[in-house]
């Protein structure tokens, strides 16, 4: 049922193409068969996957990677306009396309559903493409990280539905025109796009405009950036709006969370009825962006019974508080959590289902924008931790702010009577830690950068 390839992608060039956004549509693209190239800075198992479904991937950028025949370069937000690439395809006249543009061409025709918000679109995306396949409904998806059972962040299926994290960074979620679309929270970050919540605010209603008419947007009831955008939309026509959590108001409201070790049992509301499920994450935040996944669906026409216990078979995304492995009894945990709410949920979910543990954190912070506008925040967050070790910023596509250092991290954690201390030789992090650790103890790497890969190396040094 799922259509064609619109012809601008016939033979497209990605420019990034191993990035977590970029990699998912080339990956529906190849699957529905075209003829995908691209190009990205290092290889990886991204580029090994995709060269699997028949793409073409050059590691490095170079004006010779472009064919000549390619119908169109796709980029995202973070490639810069002095890319040999991008200035090979002015001089042949290949038309340019945003990754936005690209993800919105290929939802045409299908039943879309978008999931959007500061925190918690992965995981709440990942929740729905696991509970569609679960009932047989074949989705598309695609997510800005790997579902830990199928292991790859995109598919293209043959199903009426199209389910995909919807990016606010960059405003190109306003390119979309979803049926439902999903607000899990609205705050202030992206600070190299937005100068404050005004703005955000007024990205959000560009959004919720987009929802087709008739359509139903999914919203929480409990977070104070949600409830403003939930009156600043609640005028516009043809649209439906379902509010979730545990306020006594929201329309599908949470009765219970009952945490059980690494997993939660969660009881909701909904048309008068009591309904219980299983989310097999830990913490209070992935079992709302369960419930906001629940309401969603049954906004499809999903039966509410069906989808809570498909929801059960979700087992998480790589990143999100993925355990990488145990040695000399200390657990090894991956967050890819980058923002102080976010790594507040984490923290707090896991002293929730480890309270005996010790907590051990290795933080990197990520942008010198986000370190610059809410390094103090990020600072007390670890105050949860019992001792972390904070790397240098990850830049990824800024450039350095003079003055902005990881110190500011460092000095509002030890205001708040947090441990933490200074490592600026990534190389070092694994002895250091396997040197603090204990048995019984946890171990959480955290951020949106290379943090990911100092889990096995400290496992090796707890096992050595």
């Amino acid at each position: 049922m799922a259509p064609g390839i619109p012809a601008a992608m016939e033979r497209p060039h990605f420019i990034g193409i191993g990035g977590a956004g970029m990699s998912g549509i080339a990956k529906i693209l190849a699957q529905r068969g075209a003829k995908v190239a691209g190009s990205d800075a290092k290889e990886s198992g991204t580029a090994e996957a995709l060269r699997a479904l028949g793409a073409t991937v050059h590691i490095g950028h170079a004006t010779g990677h472009l064919a000549d025949d390619a119908s169109c370069v796709v980029v995202s937000s973070a490639i810069r306009a002095d890319n040999p690439e991008l200035l090979r395809a002015a001089e042949l006249s290949v038309p340019v396309v945003h990754r936005s543009d690209a993800l919105a061409s290929l939802m045409g025709g299908l039943r879309a559903i978008a999931v959007a918000g500061t925190h918690g679109k992965t995981t709440t995306t990942s929740m729905l493409a696991v509970a569609l396949t679960e009932l047989n409904l074949d989705p598309s998806y695609a997510i800005g990280g790997d579902l830990a059972g199928p292991g790859t962040n995109a598919a293209h299926g043959e199903g009426a539905i199209f389910v995909a994290e919807a990016d606010e960074s960059d405003r190109s979620f306003q390119k979309y025109d979803p049926e439902v679309a999903i607000v899990l929270n609205v705050e202030l970050d992206h600070h190299a796009n937005y100068a404050s919540m005004a703005e955000i605010y007024e990205s959000f209603e560009a959004f919720a405009g987009k929802i087709v008419p008739g359509g139903t947007l999914v919203i929480a009831a409990d977070q104070e950036g949600a409830v403003e955008l939930t009156e600043r939309v609640r005028a516009l026509p043809s649209l439906n709006v379902v509010t979730y959590g545990e306020s006594e108001t929201a329309d599908v409201r949470v009765h219970k969370i009952t945490p059980r070790g690494l997993t939660s049992e969660v009881t909701v509301v909904l048309n008068g009825k009591y309904l219980t499920f299983t989310v097999s994450v830990p913490g209070r935040h992935y079992a709302l962006n369960a419930v906001a996944a629940l309401a969603a669906g049954v906004a499809l026409g999903i039966p509410a019974h069906n989808l809570a216990s498909a929801l059960g078979k979700y087992t998480g995304v790589k990143r999100r508080l993925q355990l990488k492995g145990e040695a000399a009894g200390v657990q090894v945990i991956d967050s890819y959590a980058h923002h102080p709410t976010e790594m507040t949920a984490d923290l707090e979910a896991m002293r929730g289902a480890a309270s005996e543990a010790r907590l051990l954190v290795v933080f990197q912070p990520h942008l010198f924008s986000r370190t610059q506008e809410l390094g103090t925040e990020m600072g007390q967050a670890l105050a949860l931790a019992d001792a972390s070790v904070v790397l240098d910023i990850y830049p990824a596509r800024e450039d350095p702010i003079p003055g902005i250092t990881s110190e500011l991290i460092i000095d509002a954690a030890r205001a708040a009577g947090a441990d933490a201390t200074a490592v600026h030789d990534k190389a070092a992090v694994a002895g250091t830690i396997a040197g603090m650790a204990k048995p019984g103890d946890l171990v959480l790497t955290m951020g949106a950068g290379d943090v990911t890969e100092l889990g096995p190396q400290i496992l090796d040094h707890l096992s050595s």
